[in-house]
């Protein structure tokens, strides 16, 4: 039993961290104020992260581009609202937010 028991505890531990990266992303989301604009499921002022995710699915390199956007700002995509630059956004941060963004469906 004891044998059987540390295996599924194993399991159990590497299940439970697989939800920590999408969760750090929205948290980090939210401490950007990337949420005062956008919504996971809901257009507000821009776009919503699941309208990104399904716009630009499968579009090699655009991960980049879009982290671009994050930091530098632009405009013309979604409409006449520009996106403003976000400077407090480091480059890092940006692609961390962009890769968590085209993962949700």
């Amino acid at each position: 039993m004891r044998l059987l028991l540390s295996p599924l505890l194993a399991s159990i531990a590497l299940l439970s961290t697989l939800s920590l990266p999408a969760q750090a992303s929205q948290q980090l989301a939210q401490s950007k104020a990337c949420l005062a604009c956008h919504n996971i499921d809901k257009k507000v002022v821009g776009p919503s992260f699941k309208e990104i995710a399904k716009k630009y699915a499968g579009k090699k390199g655009i991960e980049a581009q879009l982290a671009t956007k994050v930091t530098k700002g632009g405009g013309g995509v979604w409409g006449t609202m520009p996106m403003p630059a976000n400077p407090q956004v480091s480059e890092a941060e940006a692609k961390q937010l962009v890769k968590w963004i085209l993962t949700l469906k």
